[in-house]
């Protein structure tokens, strides 16, 4: 009895880390699922900037909960908000702006493609896939960078949670449009590594804010500015890539940079530097 008593609690009191990520994930799974159905049952066509924003309220909801539990706030998990989350915030936005920019920069030199205007590129749709990527960041950092992930931390160590919410977000993507075949392979390790990367934006300041932020920068500027496809959707873009027929490793082709080489070196190179870089952020 008292080995089963163990292998569910700590020897101070309290449900073991492990456990704790387990149940945040189903929750958030279960609740998530349940808020879409009764959006569907409901028969309202909310959309797809909707979903998403009810997607993240739900996972902000479960996570609230779970740090009641323990008797924290939402300060703990990395969503205090202030000046210093703000800078966090945009120093992210254009860390993730700068490295898509890179990324495209390459490809582009090996002659991958050319830039044309895009055919619906402007303001207005510039600044409504802001609004639907800065969803889909608020949402995807809670549910892999927030609770769950901070408690795998306290139970496995910084590394191993970095790899195996890595792995847990590269498999949440694989039933993304155009996820098969090569693509399937690069997209999975680019996104894992990105999992990884914004891992460590979290570690290195204990804060949401950059890993938020260097999300929202990377899908906006490779969607919304320069016209790829982001992780198998195709949003409208300012500009728009003409492809010249090089292999789909070398560009990503329609699933969007995610899926090439050159992502997945730079992304190496990057996460080799944040795990380096000693913030002076101040204490949290």
């Amino acid at each position: 009895m008292r080995a089963l008593r163990d292998c569910f609690l700590r020897a101070g009191g309290g449900l073991r880390a492990g456990w704790r990520v387990v149940l945040f994930l189903g929750s958030g799974s279960l609740a998530n699922g349940a808020a879409m159905d009764l959006l569907r049952f409901t028969g309202l066509d909310a959309p797809v900037v909707a979903r998403i924003w009810t997607s993240a309220l739900v996972y902000l909801l479960v996570s609230w909960l779970a740090l009641r539990l323990e008797g924290r706030g939402l300060g703990s998990l990395g969503l205090e908000p202030g000046r210093r989350w703000g800078l966090q915030f945009l120093a992210g936005a254009a860390g993730g702006g700068l490295f898509m920019g890179l990324v495209a920069s390459v490809i582009r030199g090996l002659d991958g493609f050319h830039w044309a205007r895009g055919a619906s590129g402007g303001l207005v749709p510039m600044g409504s896939g802001a609004w639907l990527f800065l969803a889909a960041a608020f949402r995807e950092e809670l549910a892999f960078r927030g609770y769950g992930f901070q408690r795998l931390v306290d139970g496995a160590g910084e590394w191993p949670a970095l790899g195996l919410m890595g792995l847990y977000f590269a498999y949440a993507h694989w039933h993304n449009p155009g996820m098969t075949g090569q693509t399937w392979l690069w997209a999975s390790l680019n996104i894992g590594l990105a999992g990884i990367l914004m891992g460590l934006g979290y570690l290195r300041t204990r804060s949401l804010a950059l890993p938020i932020g260097l999300h929202l920068g990377w899908n906006w500027t490779q969607g919304s500015l320069l016209g790829f496809g982001v992780s198998g959707t195709r949003p409208e873009g300012f500009l728009a890539p003409v492809f010249h027929g090089r292999p789909s490793w070398l560009t990503g082709g329609d699933f969007g940079p995610e899926a090439s080489l050159p992502c997945a070196v730079l992304c190496g190179l990057a996460i080799a530097a944040l795990a380096a870089w000693k913030p002076r952020w101040g204490d949290r």
